[in-house]
């Protein structure tokens, strides 16, 4: 074969092959399109992306139906914010005990400036319509202050079969007006563990206090009719904490009730306290009704917190405390 005709037949093969690598490429490119509505988080490389953050990053502001992520079982150890524009969305976990969320900033080491705490959560939910379930998140941190596990700031949340773990602050729950819902949860942590200003229904929830502390700080805002309301949970604690209190005003109009729950030893009998505020006495709505266990001492309690009359309660229903005119049940829409 002369070099006219070698060079004939190597520009023919040289041809074939950006063909055929053209049609490979293509043909994978076809193969890793991403649903934006419904997209998959593995680790081991078997779902459209391999990080929680990169398939929220992918998902459609704004969008005309729910975008739904489900994340297979693994350890993430990442910062994951679900942005405004992210709302509509689901997180929605493989199993709640092997699919885990991990993080560990806290003030101290962000060192912000005084309102640091606030930068501090794994996940960050600021998108309306939020939905979570079978998800583990944690801030592991540690004891060294202000660490949040989840900081919801957002409208009409659904937070279900979930556990979240930290110390001090592990769950923020705020925005004037915004109502939310955690259903079957484990919540554990150690001074303040539940605090911000949202309206918040936990039920069948078991609230773990890891040390003598305060379990709520709400900041309930002036004329809401609820603030936090805890039906059927388990108040738990580890074995070193032996006085604990329900809560504590981080604003002058907190409202905190506990409705028909079981209450450990670790409560102590006063049950509140007012944190040095004289006036939350009078404008802080603390309340009990039909509650159980060694907790449980209506009669020893501060003599400004109350305990609920049977029609008093019958008012602490879901449609009420979640009641919406513009989204009417919205909790069973998800």
């Amino acid at each position: 074969m002369n070099s006219f005709m070698k060079s004939i037949a190597c520009s023919l093969f040289c041809f074939l092959f950006l063909v055929l690598s053209l049609d490979v490429t293509a043909q994978n490119n076809t193969e890793k399109k991403v649903d934006i509505y419904n997209m998959t988080v593995a680790q081991d490389g078997s779902g459209d992306f391999t990080s929680i953050q990169e398939a929220i990053n992918s998902a459609k502001g704004f969008p005309d139906k729910r975008v739904i992520i489900k994340i297979k079982n693994g350890i993430y150890r990442e910062k994951i914010e679900v942005y405004e524009w992210n709302n509509r969305m689901s997180l929605i976990g493989e199993d709640r005990e092997k699919t885990i969320i991990t993080y560990d900033d806290y003030f101290d080491k962000l060192n912000l400036g005084r309102n640091s705490t606030f930068h501090t959560p794994t996940v960050l939910v600021q998108g309306n319509d939020f939905y979570a379930v079978n998800l583990t998140i944690e801030n592991t941190a540690g004891e060294v202050g202000q660490a949040v596990a989840l900081a919801v700031n957002a409208d009409r949340v659904l937070v279900e079969n979930c556990t979240i773990t930290g110390n001090q602050d592990t769950l923020y729950v705020t925005g004037e007006g915004f109502q939310q819902y955690f259903k079957n949860c484990y919540i554990e942590g150690t001074t303040d563990f539940i605090f911000g200003q949202a309206t918040v229904l936990f039920q069948d929830c078991t609230i773990h206090s890891k040390s003598n502390s305060f379990i709520t700080a709400a900041s309930t805002p002036k004329g809401e009719p609820f603030g936090y309301v805890f039906k059927n949970c388990n108040l738990t604690a580890a074995e070193e904490a032996n006085e604990v209190y329900l809560g504590r005003p981080w604003r002058t109009y907190a409202k905190t009730v506990f409705i028909q729950c079981s209450m450990g030893d670790h409560i102590l009998p006063k049950g509140w306290d007012n944190w040095s505020n004289k006036e939350a006495e009078k404008e802080a709505l603390y309340a009990e009704y039909e509650c159980n266990g060694p907790g449980f001492n209506p009669k020893e309690r501060v003599a400004w917190a109350k305990q609920l009359t049977a029609a008093e309660a019958s008012e602490y229903t879901i449609e009420n405390i979640l009641g919406n005119e513009k989204h009417p049940s919205w909790y069973e829409k998800f």
